[in-house]
């Protein structure tokens, strides 16, 4: 597969755009998007096991229980969720894009992010949502109107064969704070040209899911709105895939590549972050443990403040180890740190090392930093992402609401 540009416009069919309903009165940012597919779409989704949900993913997952869709609204500016007449403004957003497109609105995705527990304006989506045009060169609209403390538009796209056909796969997500493993506020949004049957793509989602998006945390909230959904209308013509065979491996390495590069932006722009925290753990008893290892490590926000400070403090990385729940010996870990600037080992057998703590210093001053474990108890392995906890963290969510 190689990487190319359009996001969820890079597929056969696609199209997107947005505008300004003034959802937020205090923006002036577009907050609201459709993407719509020309054709009807296989679609699968993924949504926040926080117990507390927001109504558009009650809506939702009601129009995805035949795993078909055609399009998506999806609003910045109000989450939509613990809000009075939560479901039945979700249902008027859906209702108001299927008007517009001429679809059912059971064939609507609808997604929303911003402020929990105040009414959404649904009379302004009404009013202005027919004045988004829609393009094939829509994409990064739509990804920057889903935008909240985001500060960089997050897109991607791959380009890869099945059934001997040209098939691509492309998504935009916002997501910044909020953000931990089992989701985040995130909404991702997925895109293919790619013909896949509806219960296997829900199944190859899942998978991918966990190996991406499930593997980030920016400050340890899992919120009430995530969602990721794929589309997938088979206009680039292949065979349908309905197994797990050479076609569907290639439809599954793509996926898992625009999740891995959308989840990968997230952490990086963790809501105050400057820098990337990669955390590589290797030797596990499986990639399990491997996962709970690193992700409890990219979790810690004592090992994110130390990032913050440039400081190899790596006994934060053991004691976060040490609290996971996985099974490892102590004793056995070493522990690495490095970026462009260099690695430094600071971590052997469960002991430390003598080393140069102002080399450290620059290893650690990167924008991106990998934290290197190994374990030394098998052949498990895993990556995840976070960022560093700084004080405008505090400032940007200390007055979110107001």
């Amino acid at each position: 597969m190689k990487s190319i540009s359009g996001g969820v416009c890079a597929a056969q069919g696609f199209t997107a755009g947005a505008t300004r309903c003034g959802i937020k009165a205090s923006s002036a940012k577009n907050d609201t998007a459709i993407i719509l597919s020309a054709a009807p779409c296989t679609a699968a989704a993924t949504y926040t096991t926080n117990r507390v949900k927001a109504a558009p993913l009650h809506v939702t997952m009601a129009h995805l229980a035949d795993h078909k869709a055609q399009a998506i609204i999806a609003n910045s500016g109000n989450a939509n969720a613990c809000a009075p007449e939560g479901e039945e403004n979700a249902a008027r957003e859906a209702a108001a894009a299927a008007r517009l497109l001429g679809l059912n609105e059971n064939d609507i995705v609808v997604a929303s992010t911003g402020v929990i527990g105040q009414r959404i304006n649904i009379e302004c989506i009404e009013e202005h949502v027919g004045e988004i045009t829609l393009s094939p060169d829509g994409s990064d609209a739509a990804a920057n109107a889903i935008m909240t403390t985001d500060t960089v538009m997050k897109t991607a796209a791959f380009e890869f064969t099945a059934g001997g056909k040209t098939c691509r796969i492309g998504g935009i997500c916002k997501g910044s704070g909020m953000i931990h493993p089992n989701m985040g506020t995130m909404l991702a949004f997925l895109t293919t040209d790619c013909a896949v049957e509806g219960a296997l793509l829900q199944e190859t989602l899942l998978a991918s899911v966990k190996r991406s998006f499930n593997r980030v945390s920016v400050d340890g909230d899992t919120s009430t709105n995530d969602m990721c959904v794929v589309l997938a209308n088979g206009m680039a013509g292949n065979e349908t895939i309905t197994e797990k065979n050479a076609d569907w491996q290639a439809f599954a390495e793509a996926l898992d590549g625009v999740t891995m590069a959308l989840a990968r932006k997230i952490a990086a722009d963790g809501e105050g972050a400057t820098k990337l925290i990669t955390c590589k753990v290797k030797g596990a008893a499986d990639e399990d443990t491997a996962e709970t290892l690193a992700k409890s490590v990219c979790s810690s926000s004592l090992l994110k403040a130390a990032m913050f400070g440039a400081d190899a403090n790596w006994g934060r990385v053991l004691c976060a180890m040490g609290y996971s729940g996985a099974a490892f010996d102590p004793e056995a870990v070493d522990v690495s740190f490095a970026s462009k600037a260099g690695e430094i080992a600071v971590c052997k057998a469960g002991r430390a090392l003598d080393f140069d703590e102002d080399v450290a210093k620059t290893v650690l001053s990167e924008k991106e930093v990998e934290i290197l474990i190994d374990v030394h108890g098998g052949a498990g392995e895993c990556e995840a992402w976070g960022c560093d906890l700084t004080y405008d963290y505090v400032r940007i969510n200390g007055d979110y609401r107001t």
